[in-house]
């Protein structure tokens, strides 16, 4: 992954609407989900959907495609799996320097839909 692409998604993701829409969409998986369910699901006005989707699509982290009169929209998870091999490589710790080399622990991310309904009670 080249710098500039490193760059552009870490800077998609660095915005609150656009971090929820992408969780979202991966939680969807690779089927995706239309723009309109995912205005409803995340409660954003279709105009700022759609620049947030066009963000992230281009950082190359979220697919567009046509399905008849919809557009459907999923993460691009080969995407993501590349920035965080370049994070890893690149800035985590050299074993020929005093850095610390890190070692990502899994950790499983509350739902979105979970988070919005907890912050409504």
């Amino acid at each position: 992954m080249e710098t500039k692409q490193v760059i552009a998604a870490l800077a998609a993701l660095a915005q609150e609407n656009r971090l929820a829409v992408y969780r979202l969409l991966v939680e969807r998986g690779p089927a995706g989900e239309s723009a309109g369910t995912i205005a409803a699901a995340l409660e954003l006005p279709a105009s700022s959907l759609s620049f947030h989707l066009a963000q992230l699509r281009h950082a190359g982290l979220v697919t567009q495609r046509r399905q008849s009169r919809q557009l459907i929209y999923a993460a691009d998870i080969t995407a993501m799996n590349a920035l965080v091999g370049y994070l890893t490589a690149n800035c985590c710790g050299n074993p020929t320097t005093a850095a610390p080399v890190c070692c990502p622990v899994p950790a499983v991310a509350e739902p979105v839909a979970t988070k919005r309904a907890r912050g409504r009670s």
